[in-house]
């Protein structure tokens, strides 16, 4: 496949990172309603990610496995049955998310680093599926940036009021286009935001951020994998 002859060569990147990228620069799968099997994830992770009419599951199992249970590029390599067949019967399934990107802005950094947050719940989230974490914020909230899936970097926000709308009062795009000012001009900076969560995802789109596909995260019970 033409996409994946563009995989940056270096060892320790993982094939899914160059097809994030080429996503972020327009440039898509085939929407044939395929599915692409890769190898495992660092960290004993395992993914299930819909483009357009084009999957790509990132598993330990072989291609002839995932092809025998039938998933396609229509929605089929997101159900149930097949994400809980990718995990085993005690692996963990993450949340079903979108994918977004947006570019960084560079400049002066408008965010200070937060020193404080360690044992923060948004940065321990981000620990356990990230590398790399680094905390920022203010009084509005915090930003951890990341190395995340498939060593894309990571962005996610939280809010220090809760009760406020995001998208209301722009405080969440306010501090997202804020930390855009933290990672270097055109570079693309990923986010994995929950469809339900529509203040969040409302922020994200107001911010400049931009759909790419869906994505959910598994910890299966292959723990030797990766």
């Amino acid at each position: 496949m033409s996409e994946l002859d563009q995989a940056d060569s270096t060892p320790a990147r993982h094939p899914l990172l160059a097809l994030f990228r080429n996503a972020a620069d327009g440039r898509f799968l085939p929407a044939d309603g395929q599915v692409t099997t890769l190898p495992a994830l660092p960290r004993g992770l395992e993914c299930s990610v819909a483009f357009t009419g084009h999957a790509v599951i990132a598993t330990a199992l072989s291609p002839g496995e995932v092809q025998a249970q039938e998933p396609d590029g229509y929605g089929g390599s997101l159900a149930p049955d097949f994400l809980r067949y990718l995990a085993g019967q005690d692996g963990r399934i993450g949340t079903l998310d979108a994918v977004l990107v947006a570019r960084g802005t560079s400049g002066s950094p408008r965010l200070p680093q937060r020193l404080d947050a360690e044992d923060h719940p948004r940065v321990r989230h981000a620990r356990d599926l990230r590398t790399g974490v680094r905390v920022y914020g203010d009084e509005r909230g915090l930003v951890t940036l990341a190395d995340g899936l498939a060593g894309r970097r990571e962005i996610s926000i939280e809010l220090d009021q809760p009760g406020i709308s995001g998208s209301s009062s722009g405080l969440g795009r306010s501090l997202l286009r804020d930390a855009l000012t933290l990672v270097p001009a055109g570079e693309p900076v990923f986010a994995a935001v929950s469809p339900g969560n529509a203040r969040s995802l409302r922020a994200f789109l107001a911010a400049g951020f931009i759909p790419l596909g869906s994505e959910v995260i598994i910890r299966p019970e292959r723990t030797t994998a990766g």
